[in-house]
């Protein structure tokens, strides 16, 4: 395992300098926060197909396929629809609104009046990202150094709240570039390939599986559904996926960027399924299907290429970690605090001054993070609850602003707050795990959001026009020119 260990102790060494490097480079709000707005479309489709690729993409997806078969891939694929759908439909729009929170948006399109509630919600979903994230160090670190899960959690949580303070975006992209890179090798490139050799090939595959395992619609048309529900609706709104459309340089490269990314994604999907399959081949019977991912690695790949293929697992945990922690510091920053404290400061105002601050935020949400990831043990019930708040709180007020002029900050803030608040008690009810929170939610939300907007005044057309404007790319300030970092 010398071989292996050297491969990771390299890679996390590379993190590290990555934010001393970016630490150097951001120096203003707007490069601490969203690099400048510069990333060109080669960078930005590597990191935005790095943040949604995460632990629950690798080995959640490689234990779906080990479970299901093919039809395994959906929990990805889905994932991948919702960024194509942001992408092709939300991403240009967005990006010329030039804000750096998705309640900002809010604000912006009703009047000033939605920031702090939903600030509250997305908070609450991009803290509890960040924990399922990190609590994904355990499994990596105990195949890799055999050691317990505190010292797992701490350990991996370290490294990421130490380069992500240091250099906010900028480190951000630059390691999720080559963590980008080192998925692309580690899993398409050797695992997929050496799986499905190990198991004889494809035929061998489907005479020891039962037909099911290859019926791409095997795991049931209800959990299809909810999939898209949660994940290709969640990615249309989650302040982590929108800070990184936040990055681009221009309105093509958030939709063009965006689509290679978005596609990536489906790819990634089923090379997760078929891996999966694979291992059920090889491996019928573990306790656990979330164990094929790591089982296959320790067992069936040679010396160095098991270190590059944990070192690609760790990348997409660490890529979406660090993703939803900089979205949570800059929520709980920009959003809650600033708005509590009455200071809300515009872009290019004290932005050098604003860069501690930003930068305190990160750390303690980091060590906020790390500690709850320490506590809490049931990963899937922590990001159902997560999923569930967002879609439930936020879907319908923000893509109602942005497709229905009647929509006001009344119906908007009823919608976050019946949606939020019927999540939460049907969750109660039903068991968080249940399918039907989501669906009521969503629905009650919408109801509320359509008879109060309908039934108070209309947003003031003066704010209607500004929120043209933004959206049309004018009346803000214009990105800085990028330099070659930035293809």
């Amino acid at each position: 395992m010398a071989v292996d260990y050297a491969v990771i102790v390299v890679y996390l060494a590379g993190m590290l300098a990555m934010g001393w490097w970016g630490m150097r480079r951001a120096r203003s709000k707007s490069e601490f926060l969203v690099a400048g707005r510069r990333l060109g479309p080669w960078m930005y489709s590597g990191t935005m197909a790095a943040i949604v690729l995460g632990g629950a993409s690798t080995i959640g997806g490689v234990g779906l396929g080990y479970q299901y078969g093919l039809s395994g891939a959906w929990m990805v694929f889905t994932i991948g629809l919702g960024l194509l759908a942001l992408s092709v439909f939300f991403s240009a729009r967005i990006a010329r609104l030039k804000v750096y929170t998705v309640s900002e948006m809010l604000d912006l399109r009703y009047g000033g009046r939605a920031g702090v509630i939903s600030g509250v919600v997305m908070w609450a979903y991009t803290l509890m990202l960040a924990v399922t994230s990190t609590i994904a160090y355990a499994t990596i670190f105990d195949v890799l150094f055999d050691v317990n899960r505190t010292v797992a959690i701490i350990l991996g949580g370290t490294i990421v709240v130490a380069y992500s303070t240091l250099g906010g975006m900028w480190s951000i992209t630059v390691t999720d570039m080559v963590q980008f890179v080192v998925k692309t090798i580690g899993v398409l490139l050797l695992l997929l390939p050496i799986a499905v050799v190990k198991a004889g090939g494809f035929s061998e595959m489907k005479a020891k599986l039962p037909t099911e395992y290859f019926d791409p619609l095997g795991i049931g048309g209800e959990t299809i559904f909810t999939y898209v529900l949660i994940y290709t609706f969640g990615m249309l709104i989650g302040q982590d996926i929108w800070q990184r459309v936040f990055t681009a340089r221009s309105d093509s490269t958030a939709r063009w960027g965006g689509t290679v990314a978005g596609t990536y994604c489906l790819v990634y999907a089923l090379a997760g399924a078929v891996i999966g399959t694979a291992a059920k081949v090889m491996y019928p019977k573990l306790p656990s299907a979330d164990a094929a991912f790591a089982t296959i690695v320790k067992d069936e790949l040679p010396v160095g290429v098991r270190g590059l293929v944990l070192a690609a697992a760790l990348a997409a945990v660490m890529s979406t970690s660090s993703g939803a922690l900089i979205a949570c510091a800059t929520v709980a920053n920009n959003d809650i605090w600033s708005r509590l404290r009455g200071v809300v400061a515009k872009e290019g105002e004290g932005e050098r001054d604003e860069v501690k601050g930003n930068r305190v935020f990160i750390l303690l949400m980091g060590v906020a993070v790390i500690v709850i990831a320490i506590a809490l043990n049931n990963v899937v019930e922590a990001l159902t609850v997560a999923y569930n708040l967002l879609v439930g709180g936020l879907l319908v007020p923000i893509l109602g602003g942005l497709l229905w002029r009647r929509g006001t900050a009344a119906g908007a803030l009823a919608a976050v707050a019946v949606g939020g608040a019927s999540v939460i008690g049907l969750m109660a009810g039903f068991g968080i795990l249940a399918n039907e929170p989501v669906y009521y939610g969503l629905l009650a939300s919408l109801a509320v959001y359509v008879v109060v907007s309908l039934a108070t005044k209309p947003t003031d057309a003066a704010v209607l026009t500004a929120w043209r404007e933004r959206l049309a790319g004018r009346g803000t300030e214009e990105p800085a020119t990028p330099d070659p970092v930035t293809v």
